[in-house]
């Protein structure tokens, strides 16, 4: 006869409780949030152009010659009910703070960048290092595919 030394267990599915099993617990709030309506600042324009796909904004660096990146993100044309005016906003992705918000208008220039389908360059007056300058920006789309765009 052999005789066994070891402790017995008990199944471990037989303790421990399922996923779909109620515990009984309940687990209250510790801080209560209270409902905030935030603005964008849209509320009064109608999207003429929604462009969904990952979008990169960049400006030119006219000192050190090169292109900066401003940001990365979804591209909006926005038109006032009222007053008619488009204006192009981008905004990054993550954090949706703005990136670009330009007017548009009709002497405005949009171009391809360089022979390159998914970029396009122009000029606008830009106010984000606190004094209003004419800069060139250039945005590059991930794809020209159709299903990006949408109104």
């Amino acid at each position: 006869m052999s005789s066994s030394t070891e402790p017995e267990h008990k199944d471990e599915e037989e303790t421990a409780p399922h996923d779909d099993e109620d515990t009984g617990a309940q687990v209250a709030p510790i801080v209560k949030l209270e409902k905030v309506t935030v603005s964008t600042g849209e509320e009064e324009e109608d999207p003429i152009l929604d462009l969904y796909g990952k979008a990169k904004l960049y400006r030119y660096d006219k000192e050190g010659n090169q292109w900066k990146e401003r940001g990365a993100g979804t591209v909006k044309l926005l038109k006032h009910k009222e007053s008619g005016k488009v204006r192009l906003v981008m905004r990054q992705s993550k954090t949706l703070k703005i990136c670009a918000n330009h007017l548009v208008h009709s002497t405005m220039t949009v171009q391809e960048h360089s022979g390159n389908e998914k970029s396009c360059v122009w000029h606008a007056s830009d106010f984000a290092d606190g004094e209003l300058k004419e800069e060139l920006f250039c945005i590059r789309f991930a794809s020209i595919e159709s299903e990006y765009f949408s109104v």
